[in-house]
């Protein structure tokens, strides 16, 4: 039997795949590249933003429509989100929820058998030690908790992921061990809120990284994701922790607005002083911090004057990456019930905050242009070559290199993207 799976958003959802390929592989079920050649195929979605959405939506039909007699089951948050939506573009298909996949085998022998089978709902599971199959030899996800303490008005994904279950730390640093002895030189730590995790079982995100970081080896930690109110209670300790050499100093650290006004209508518990203080406090002790930050264009209370607060903050705390998202009602979100402001209205704003984004990060990545420097390869490119990551996790293209490997390198180029590099 072979299966295909298709993965859709962020780093825990491929963390979620790689499960169910671990748990498939065990049962003696082997992965395949191409939907062609599987005798099963695995929609992993994600449904955190309208064009995702869409994008998921149009990818079920078009599997169900070249391929209708392969057998379907789709997993991930649009399961528990919108199964209105789901049973009506997918009537056949199996599903099944993000805390269900360590059933992901009876459901698939299932399916394969011609049953239409449906897990979902909340479950207490632990990512940790699971069997996984990694789709990067050298990078090891780690999934620290499932579920968030938020209640942001515009969030649907926490409807799929529920509360806070964080593993404890000793579970966590025993992965990270076996999966360096395995040959991972970078450590992703992922959760929809990396600055929550432990407060739920009096264990800390600070505490966790010293005791990852203790771990001998040459390698990485990736820090995922955190909100700004989780941080502000443990912001001492965390820089602290930040130091460790194993640590990319890498802060994602999403804003999504420069107005205080607005940021409360989104339910975000902090104020855009709160977001300075963080982000002045991390670059006072480790000035190569890059800091990547989120952006909602066009929240509906959002008039010219809070827009114009966001183009201001950009400019002044000049992120090093934006992720930047039009803002489109979830389903069940509380904002939904407010109305959308005019198309026009957002993408106009949208285009104003690209040109911002473009400004700082090309600007930023000019100044690394002749400075030599020390970067992880985790990957062959796409159109060729090979990427790595500096210290501030920018990502370096260059064109003779060993994935898996720490290389020396020159930069010699930049765009507003990454930058291009030779060994030395």
């Amino acid at each position: 039997m072979k299966a295909y799976i298709e993965t859709f958003g962020c780093t825990f959802n491929k963390g979620d795949s790689e499960i169910m390929a671990g748990i498939l592989s065990k049962k003696g079920i082997s992965l395949v590249n191409t939907i062609k050649d599987a005798d099963l195929v695995i929609i992993n979605t994600c449904y955190v933003k309208h064009p995702t959405e869409h994008k998921v939506i149009n990818r079920i039909k078009k599997v169900q429509e070249f391929y209708p007699s392969k057998p379907l089951i789709v997993a991930g948050c649009m399961v528990e989100i919108d199964p209105e939506k789901l049973e009506k573009i997918a009537p056949r298909a199996s599903w099944i929820g993000p805390h269900k996949i360590h059933r992901i085998y009876e459901v698939a022998k299932g399916t394969i058998a011609g049953e239409r089978i449906k897990e979902t709902g909340p479950y207490p599971i632990r990512k940790i030690k699971m069997p996984r199959i990694r789709f990067n030899p050298y990078i090891h996800i780690i999934q620290l908790c499932e579920g968030c303490l938020g209640e942001c008005s515009y969030c649907c994904t926490r409807f799929a992921r529920g509360k806070l279950q964080s593993h404890p730390i000793k579970a966590v640093k025993l992965e990270a061990e076996q999966a360096i002895i395995e040959g991972c030189k970078e450590l992703q730590l992922t959760a929809q809120d990396t600055a929550a995790y432990g407060r739920d079982i009096g264990e800390s995100l600070p505490e966790l990284l010293n005791m990852i970081s203790s771990i001998e080896y040459d390698f990485r930690i990736r820090v995922g994701m955190m909100h700004p109110m989780n941080v502000l209670d443990i912001l001492d300790d965390l820089i602290d922790a930040f130091k460790s050499e194993k640590v990319y100093k890498f802060l994602h650290l999403p804003v999504q607005s420069g107005n205080n006004r607005v940021l409360e209508d989104m339910g975000r518990g902090y104020t855009v002083e709160d977001f300075k203080y963080i982000v002045e406090s991390f670059r006072e002790e480790l000035p190569e911090m890059s800091i990547a930050t989120d952006i909602i264009v066009g929240y509906p209370t959002e008039d010219e004057k809070a827009f114009q607060d966001t183009c201001k903050l950009l400019r002044e705390i000049k992120p090093n990456f934006i992720h930047l998202s039009k803002y489109k009602h979830r389903p069940g979100a509380l904002s939904s019930s407010l109305e959308e402001l005019d198309f026009k209205v957002v993408k106009r704003r949208s285009k104003i905050i690209e040109k911002i984004k473009s400004e700082i990060t090309i600007r930023d990545n000019m100044k690394l242009v002749g400075t030599s420097q020390k970067i992880l390869i985790v990957e062959k490119g796409r159109k060729g070559g090979f990427i790595g990551r500096t210290n501030s996790y920018i990502p370096v293209i260059t064109e003779k290199a060993d994935p898996g490997s720490f290389l020396e390198v020159k930069i010699d180029g930049a765009t507003n993207t990454y930058l291009t590099a030779t060994p030395i």
